[in-house]
């Protein structure tokens, strides 16, 4: 693991300690990097209306955006399960929306003690997304 590898997995696994996930108590951190080298985090934060819900991932774009990022290389996942979760079908169109060719580090919290996370290209995970015009 890289120390670059690292430091954007451990941001993303510091931001899930802020999850607010009082119905499922599946605590998801999410840490995206800019172009210019610059980290954003966010959080699954849930809603009894369970639509209103967000995921950590949009949560980390939407505060990149907001800070004045665009471009992406990298989103670090980390969950509080035993096995890692890919971005769901929403998140995976967001993302695509900014760039699809994006690497995603997936860990969970065990796998993290290990040292251990898995890698893809966004494409790799969404390769048939609703195009731009």
């Amino acid at each position: 693991m890289s120390y670059f590898e690292k430091e954007i997995l451990e941001r993303a696994r510091q931001a899930s300690q802020f999850s607010y996930s009082p119905y499922s108590n599946f605590k998801v951190g999410a840490a995206i990097e800019d172009e210019k080298g610059r980290i954003f985090v966010g959080t699954n934060v849930e809603n009894v209306s369970y639509g209103a819900s967000i995921c950590a991932e949009r949560s980390a774009v939407v505060s990149a955006i907001g800070a004045g990022g665009r471009n992406f290389k990298q989103i670090a996942i980390v969950c509080s399960g035993e096995v890692p979760v890919t971005p769901c079908g929403i998140c995976r169109q967001f993302l695509a929306e900014f760039n699809s060719e994006l690497k995603v580090l997936c860990s969970s919290y065990s796998q993290l003690n290990a040292d251990k996370f898995d890698v893809y290209q966004l494409a790799e995970l969404f390769p048939q997304g609703f195009l731009k015009f």
